[in-house]
């Protein structure tokens, strides 16, 4: 238990961020909403990195350092994605994902 809120409900709210996130990348057809559920998934997963770390080993914290790291990568890969997505958008003018199988030189 970590000060009063039982391990069961971080992990039913990583759960349900979890696959809001995979629904939100697989039914959404727009760049940023994919995005989007795509932090959405590496969110759920820092929860349960940081949970795990505090329930199983409280006195280190190496669960608190790998959601550093997974911060810092989906900050670089938001930052890439959305030079992408803005490319994309200047050249067709659009950013559902079925127009960009068109683009060619």
């Amino acid at each position: 238990m970590i000060q009063g809120i039982p391990l069961e409900h971080f992990l039913i709210v990583s759960t349900i961020m979890f696959f809001i996130g995979v629904c939100g990348f697989i039914i959404r057809r727009n760049l940023i909403t994919m995005l989007m559920a795509i932090e959405l998934i590496l969110n759920s997963v820092n929860i349960n990195f940081v949970v795990f770390n505090r329930y199983l080993y409280p006195d280190q914290l190496q669960g608190q350092f790998f959601s550093l790291f997974i911060v810092g990568i989906a900050a670089a890969e938001a930052s890439v994605a959305i030079a992408l997505i803005i490319n994309i958008y200047r050249n067709m003018k659009n950013i559902e994902v079925e127009n960009v199988n068109e683009m060619k030189f």
